[in-house]
């Protein structure tokens, strides 16, 4: 990725799914969207990137609720970029949400959970200066 390329502050960059069954849950998504998959290794079990069977690419993971992840919530997160994670937690509560996991490195960046006042959930994502 070019830095052209590089996601900006509030754009998604990413969407993954953490449940206690990955195994199942991506098994669930392979029938039911076509989806196929690699094993992204998490040292003693592998979470799932699905890949989109028209373009071939990766477009979501499937991540076992395990360690750092066992107090994510079990729904589809979309990761936005922002330019400071902790700044924005911070005022994510401020503001009435709260902050279910992290803020915590993750991945190359620095990342946290949050709910807003509403109670809709996304993660907040500043990947590493490279």
């Amino acid at each position: 990725m070019s830095t052209t390329d590089a996601p900006k502050v509030g754009e998604i960059l990413w969407r993954d799914l953490t449940v206690k069954n990955a195994t199942q849950v991506r098994d669930f998504y392979q029938q039911v969207v076509g989806w196929t998959s690699t094993g992204q290794s998490m040292g003693d079990y592998d979470d799932f990137n699905m890949i989109s069977p028209t373009s071939g690419q990766t477009v979501a993971g499937v991540c076992h609720a395990r360690g750092v992840n066992a107090d994510v919530p079990p729904q589809w997160l979309m990761y936005v970029i922002v330019e400071d994670v902790d700044a924005s937690a911070r005022k994510c509560t401020e503001l009435g949400g709260k902050v279910i996991a992290g803020p915590r490195m993750m991945g190359g960046g620095r990342f946290c959970v949050i709910q807003d006042p509403a109670g809709a959930v996304c993660a907040l994502y500043r990947p590493q200066k490279g």
